[in-house]
């Protein structure tokens, strides 16, 4: 069995709607509107399916950017990923080096790299 099927249904619903429309198209009517009534109905059956692309509970939590140094733009480059359940920790990437580091809470005000000491930012120079 598929293990996507509402997106299927969809994707064949959309086929057959465009096959219904070459069919009318050349002409053949009967075929046409067998093919186009069939493609939406599969459409329609196929939007009321739920999907079941989704990533578990544990995949969610383990996640973790992935390690590499951030391009150049002239100035320091970082990422932070802050996460939205609980536990809220805050995930930074250093551009220069390219490690990881997790921490507790939300983003900090400023960041200094363990790795490589460079301080990546500091809000309260502004």
């Amino acid at each position: 069995m598929s293990r996507n099927p509402r997106e299927n249904l969809i994707l064949g619903g959309f086929i057959c709607i465009a096959f219904g429309a070459f069919f009318t198209v050349s002409g053949v009517y009967a075929l046409a509107s067998t093919v186009g009534i069939l493609g939406i109905a599969l459409f329609v059956f196929g939007m009321s399916l739920r999907s079941n692309i989704a990533m578990s509970e544990a995949a969610v939590r383990d996640w973790r950017p992935a390690e590499g140094q951030l391009p150049d733009a002239g100035r320091v480059m970082y990422r932070v990923d802050v996460t939205i359940d609980e536990p809220i920790e805050s995930t930074i990437v250093c551009g220069p080096c390219g490690k990881i580091t997790t921490q507790p809470g939300i983003k900090p005000p400023q960041f200094t790299c363990r790795h490589c000491d460079i301080e990546l930012w500091n809000d309260g120079e502004e």
